[in-house]
């Protein structure tokens, strides 16, 4: 009878203790893995919002470009001024930041002096030329161009929002990240807010 129930119970103990072990290594896993989503997912917006901001940048210097090329054909002005101008804009991009080196807020300040200095150039060039209260085109153009300087600000905001929750989540799970990126490449991200202060 004794050992009955002794081999009962070391029958539960061992089913009891399996069990157990078998659901702590499965919510140990379920943690992991909703915080790899979670990282992964914000990984994927920070890359998005990047791409969307960028992407508009660089729309903004097409436009400054076919607006360079409409004031040419009209043989108004002289042609090493536009030329010059147009050496300047191919530049905006090389001196661009990029998501690393805008840690140094001079490398952002510089870019933006740069491209909002042309910009005010440009607009005043374009809207100096005889015809330009008839020709849509470097209307459009102008409007365009402004449009985009107006969109900036807001593209910065949401990407600042996105990569302070990004640094929050870090920070608050420093201690279990080491499973999610094993290359221990966990590094807080710069954001504007910090270039601007």
């Amino acid at each position: 009878m004794n050992n009955t129930l002794f081999a009962i119970c070391i029958f539960l103990f061992t089913a009891f203790g399996c069990t157990h072990n078998r659901t702590e290594r499965s919510t140990t896993f379920t943690e992991a893995d909703t915080l790899t989503e979670k990282y992964l997912n914000l990984q994927d917006s920070i890359l998005l919002a990047w791409n969307m901001m960028i992407n508009d940048d660089n729309e903004k210097i097409k436009a400054m470009h076919n607006l360079l090329h409409e004031i040419q054909v009209g043989g108004e002005f002289d042609e090493d001024q536009i030329e010059s101008l147009s050496h300047r804009v191919e530049q905006l991009k090389k001196i661009r930041y990029t998501s690393k080196s805008m840690h140094n807020s001079d490398v952002v300040d510089e870019y933006d002096f740069a491209s909002n200095f042309l910009v005010a150039e440009l607009i005043a060039l374009a809207e100096s030329h005889a015809s330009y209260s008839s020709n849509t085109t470097l209307q459009n153009l102008v409007e365009q161009i402004r449009t985009a300087e107006q969109r900036i600000e807001n593209y910065r905001i949401n990407y600042d929002a996105i990569v302070l929750s990004y640094n929050k989540f870090l920070t608050d799970n420093k201690e279990n990240l080491h499973e999610v990126d094993v290359a221990g490449t966990l590094e807080k991200k710069p954001v504007f807010q910090m270039a601007s202060d």
